[in-house]
């Protein structure tokens, strides 16, 4: 399983990206079931977000879903916070 998350956004406005490939990973499954659990609450379209807040766009093998801060639910901020320290 591919998941990438591109962050937009910020005070600086900086674009941070990053992709983890769970393929062959003792804890793929917890990334699947985790990844199933952030596709489940996305939504297709970018929502409107705060000021100077942080706007994500998940993919998961080629299915993508958007969401924002503050309104990142617990999965989509566990997510997104493992994808951007761990990947590449």
């Amino acid at each position: 399983m591919r998941i990438q998350v591109r962050r937009t956004g910020g005070f600086a406005g900086i674009e941070r990206h990053a992709e983890v490939d769970t393929s062959g990973r003792p804890d793929a499954a917890e990334w699947q079931a985790l990844a199933g659990r952030v596709l489940a609450d996305g939504r297709g379209t970018p929502p409107i977000g705060v000021p100077d807040g942080f706007s994500y766009e998940i993919t998961v093998d080629g299915t993508t879903v958007h969401c924002a801060d503050p309104g990142l639910t617990e999965d989509q901020r566990t997510l997104v916070t493992r994808v951007l320290k761990e990947g590449a």
